[in-house]
């Protein structure tokens, strides 16, 4: 297809990051101290020469193919104060990373027009949103699997990466992750995780570097989209053990990649079988690296989206 100039908001950097691997250019509106969704090109990426930052000012002077919301407030405020009117009916893509919140199966999507384009990241948040009149499409996620970083497991700990997991509190697995931790040896990564004796928000490349070295991932999150940094550690080669809620069941073959229950118990014991035994953490690693090369690999996630954009221009 033709190459496409996109408007959209930095809204979760590590999913822009691999959005931005599509063979378009992407625009980044960006305001003075950059506040939340005009970020631009910031954060530890390394961001391709098809990323732009503009002025949220000079929005209204671009040519645009395509407006990509990623965010209530893109949709209902961000748009009329930067959009032309001639720009807000431009064909337009909802890309909703979230589950519905208010109630899991009853929560009315917010975008209900059926010009709009919604995405989903995964098939079950499709199925639990209200999706109203809009046309909906699943763009399962999409990661580069680096041929540089291969697991080691060398280190006799788990690692789990969650952002604010304390702010979030029991939807993101807080109580879990807390209550696993006094049972097994867990490291913790990511925004805000400091405050629980984690090692931080690390630079994304720094922070794969770090991971390959744990025996597996955990993730303790309850109810949240399909995480990016459990499909990172599948790229990686770790083994993944993880509640068996939202997409997890489905994204991680159980028990031939890791770990996948309900029971706290039964992921226990996958963790002390992973550091008791390193050559069926490796077994289980190889399975999940070849799941996010099958299934994750950057190639389908670009074609899933320029089949999406060719939608939503109505060329398909």
């Amino acid at each position: 297809m033709r190459r496409l100039n996109i408007l959209t908001w930095h809204v979760h950097g590590s999913y822009l990051y691999y959005l931005t691997h599509a063979p378009h250019e992407f625009y980044l509106p960006v305001r003075t101290g950059r506040p939340e969704g005009y970020g631009g090109r910031s954060g530890h990426f390394p961001w391709p020469e098809n990323v732009h930052d503009v002025t949220a000012d000079a929005v209204r002077g671009l040519t645009i193919d395509v407006v990509l919301y990623q965010s209530t407030k893109n949709y209902f405020v961000d748009q009329f104060e930067i959009l032309s009117a001639a720009q807000r009916e431009l064909p337009a893509i909802y890309l909703e990373h979230n589950t519905p919140r208010v109630h899991p199966t009853d929560t009315r999507h917010p975008v209900d027009d059926p010009r709009v384009l919604l995405v989903h990241c995964t098939h079950f948040n499709a199925l639990m949103w209200d999706n109203g009149r809009c046309p909906v499409v699943v763009v399962p996620h999409g990661v580069v699997v680096p041929d540089d970083l291969r697991w080691n497991g060398q280190k006799e700990r788990g690692i789990a990466v969650v952002n604010e997991i304390g702010r979030r509190g029991r939807l993101a697995g807080v109580d879990v992750f807390l209550n696993l931790r006094g049972r097994v040896l867990l490291d913790l990564a990511g925004m805000g995780s400091d405050r629980l004796g984690g090692l931080g928000d690390l630079p994304h490349r720094d922070l794969h570097r770090i991971e390959v070295d744990y025996r597996f991932f955990f993730n303790p999150l309850r109810y949240t989209s399909l995480p990016l940094a459990v499909v990172e550690a599948m790229a990686l080669g770790l083994p993944i053990v993880a509640l068996a809620t939202t997409e997890l069941p489905r994204a991680v073959p159980h028990p031939d990649a890791g770990f996948v229950s309900n029971d706290l118990s039964e992921l226990v014991d996958g963790m002390d079988g992973l550091l008791a035994d390193r050559a069926l953490a490796r077994r289980m690693g190889a399975r999940a690296r070849e799941v996010a090369r099958e299934t994750f690999g950057i190639e389908r996630f670009v074609r899933d989206w320029n089949a999406a954009f060719r939608r939503a221009l109505g060329k398909e």
